[in-house]
């Protein structure tokens, strides 16, 4: 009898026996808004419905705030799939997807140019 198996499968010799796209039921596309630097984070809440190894892994890895990039490279999968699987997650409630921060771009023009000008002064 096969002992069960909560990672991806791998064969030392011929890698991830399982296709990428197979992982998302040949999903491609998000249902969430989801950038390659949107910070992904567990919210607590356990999905109810039974998820794929490859779900409970992704989950594991959001204990605390984390890149959809670094999901992927972490998971050895594209982002596209690592993107379908954090929607799944996302769509269920066990975790929440922020776009990251932008910068402020309301800055003074003239503070800069005091910079500058100190600067300037300095060299």
């Amino acid at each position: 009898m096969p002992v069960p198996h909560d990672g991806p499968l791998l064969d030392e010799a011929a890698g991830r026996l399982v296709r990428p796209y197979t992982v998302s039921g040949g999903r491609t596309h998000s249902t969430a808004a989801l950038d390659l630097l949107s910070l992904v984070l567990a919210t607590g809440t356990r999905p109810r419905s039974t998820l794929g190894p490859e779900h409970s892994q992704t989950l594991g890895l959001c204990a605390a705030p984390i890149s959809v990039a670094e999901i992927a490279a972490h998971l050895k999968l594209p982002v596209a799939v690592a993107k379908v699987l954090i929607s799944d997650l996302v769509d269920c409630g066990a975790v929440t997807a922020h776009p990251p921060r932008r910068p402020d771009t309301s800055t003074d023009r003239s503070l800069l140019e005091a910079v500058l000008d100190g600067l300037r002064r300095r060299l």
